[in-house]
């Protein structure tokens, strides 16, 4: 519910603060005096466009807020809850800076925030009906959102709502893997290769360290050949050259060793003897392993075979390194890989043939849905149909058609479609193609007091709603004038109902009144106030408004229109 609504330097107002009944509040002025500067005003703080140009002359900036109450408008609170705020003692303040030039500036209690934000919460609290306004059940999707609500059994949307989303949750994971199934042959495919190139090299555990070993022995080959000959001459010299005549290193150790057991004196001796037995042996293994390595020759064939092997090694460990091991480990795991690979077309066979099933129970949700949707629809229309009746428009006709369509959506597998015929011959038209801005503004009040009293006859409440309404009294008087105040004061028996009206008979039906006046200032500059009326002055008002006099029968007149404006 509005409950505050302040102004500074929005055209003609320099500043107005008006504060709305909880019910009904009627808003009356002469033509011209400024009346829409009100709606811009509202417009603004529901995150509607900006104009610099609206901006009061002499002055720098324009400037609107709205303060709320939003405690018992859960969906308000939610959509401040998501944007990072807590409504302060129930309240949420929605106000707009718009400067001479430049860009507005939006706030939410105080703190700025993008302008949808505004628009978000506005749009649960607030609904404009007027011809410079979007309706706010023009779109396909609104009417559903109406009729839905009027309809105010919930089970079938929610098990709806349920199965979709189960629907929608398996549809986003096969169209994942349908996505995926390009990327997973290609990696199956590199698998494959991969695998068949490094069995076809087949590298071994240390196979590395060992050719690179054997490739440093050919390249030092002479160096080699060069020590180890050298070697064998000083340990064995009949290693090297047949018929040598020289001892060798072991026979001269082996004779010292003898020369030391020949003594029979009891001391070190024996124990030096048996060292340097130790020392020959060790000595003739190393001479047998050099000697070995003599007739150890590798050609320089062997030498391009073994580079050759390197290099197909080394090709390996670059792609699927670092070391050679991990080159065989990788090997091994993308055999377990490419088996998960291939059989993945399996699982997508399981996963859609769950999704037939998941749309079958989809289907028969929407089905039910379908069902009460088309239940309501006709309710509906031939109430609101009754209800224009009473509102200046004998022989229009509202008719709700309920189409199944080929596809399901997050709403059900309806199209839904309020056609309006605003007089007996004309062709049936969409809402807001088919009548005049008062027209559509009294259909629109047709709607809101038809599912109002829907939900007072089923014990339940409407959601809390400030309903404007500009144009809504366009072309009508006597007593359908009377029959549209009553109308208007009914709704605000169950919502917040402003008006803005030039018909008295309106206006008096209204709890509080506000009147917007246009004058000249002292310096000749146009200004418009805004004036709360109450006792002799309403009365004075409503005269004014009957007649265009203040004589003492237009007063009377008033007096007995304002008594006689109550519901029963």
């Amino acid at each position: 519910m509005l409950e505050e609504l302040e102004i500074h330097n929005l055209g003609p107002i320099r500043s107005a603060l008006i504060a709305p009944a909880g019910g009904m509040t009627a808003i009356t002025g002469e033509t011209g005096a400024g009346k829409s500067m009100l709606l811009s005003a509202i417009r603004l703080i529901s995150g509607g466009p900006s104009d610099g140009g609206r901006v009061s002359v002499g002055a720098s900036e324009a400037w609107a807020q709205g303060v709320f109450e939003v405690a018992s408008s859960p969906a308000a609170v939610a959509v401040a809850h998501e944007a990072g705020f807590e409504p302060e003692d129930g309240e949420l303040f929605l106000s707009r800076k718009v400067p001479a030039s430049g860009r507005s500036r939006s706030m939410l209690s105080g703190r700025s925030v993008p302008r949808s934000v505004l628009g978000s919460i506005a749009a649960e609290l607030v609904t404009i009906h007027g011809q410079a306004d979007q309706l706010r059940i023009a779109s396909s999707a609104r009417q559903r959102e109406f009729l839905d609500r009027y309809a105010g059994d919930d089970v079938a949307l929610v098990a709806y709502g349920k199965a979709w989303n189960a629907l929608r949750a398996m549809d986003e994971r096969l169209e994942r893997l349908s996505s995926q199934e390009s990327s997973m042959r290609q990696q199956a495919d590199y698998l494959r290769e991969s695998i068949e190139r490094i069995n076809r090299i087949d590298p071994q555990p240390g196979e590395m360290a060992e050719l690179r070993a054997r490739r440093d022995r050919i390249e030092n080959a002479a160096e080699i050949a060069e020590g180890v000959n050298r070697a064998l001459s000083a340990l064995d010299a009949s290693q090297v050259v047949d018929d040598v005549e020289s001892s060798s290193a072991t026979d001269l150790i082996d004779r010292a060793s003898q020369a030391l057991r020949a003594i029979h004196v009891d001391g070190v001796f024996s124990e030096l003897a048996d060292r340097l037995d130790s020392i020959s042996t060790d000595l003739s293994d190393v001479v047998f392993t050099l000697s070995g390595e003599v007739d150890n020759d590798l050609g320089m064939e062997d030498l391009d075979a073994i580079n050759g092997r390197i290099h197909e090694l080394d090709e390996l460990v670059r792609r699927w390194g670092p070391e050679l091991s991990d080159v065989i480990a990788w090997r091994d795991q993308a055999v377990f890989d490419l088996e998960d690979l291939d059989a993945s077309p399996e699982k997508v066979g399981q996963l859609q043939a769950e999704r037939e099933k998941l749309f079958a129970e989809a289907l028969k949700a929407a089905r039910a849905v379908s069902k009460r949707r088309a239940a309501a629809a006709k309710e509906l229309a031939t109430k609101v149909t009754a209800e224009l009746e009473s509102l200046a428009m004998s022989g229009s006709k509202l008719e709700i058609r309920v189409s199944e369509r080929e596809h399901l959506d997050a709403s059900g597998a309806d199209g839904i479609d309020f056609l309006f015929t605003p007089f007996p011959g004309s062709p049936q038209m969409p809402m807001g193609k088919s009548a005049s801005g008062g027209e559509l503004s009294r259909l629109m009040l047709a709607l809101e007091l038809v599912a109002a009293e829907k939900h007072v006859v089923a014990g339940g409440s409407v959601p809390p709603m400030t309903f404007i309404f500009d144009e809504v009294d366009a072309g009508v008087g006597g007593k359908t004038a009377v029959e549209l105040g009553a109308r208007l004061a009914k709704l605000a028996q169950s919502a917040q109902v402003i008006v803005v009206t030039h018909l008295p008979q309106v206006a008096s039906w209204a709890d509080e009144q506000y009147v917007v006046a246009k004058g000249e200032t002292e310096d000749g500059s146009v200004e418009t106030t805004i004036k709360q009326v109450r006792g002799g002055d309403r009365v004075h008002e409503i005269a004014r408004m009957l007649s265009g006099s203040e004589s003492e029968a237009s007063l009377e007149h008033a007096e007995e229109l304002l008594k006689s404006s109550v519901l029963d």
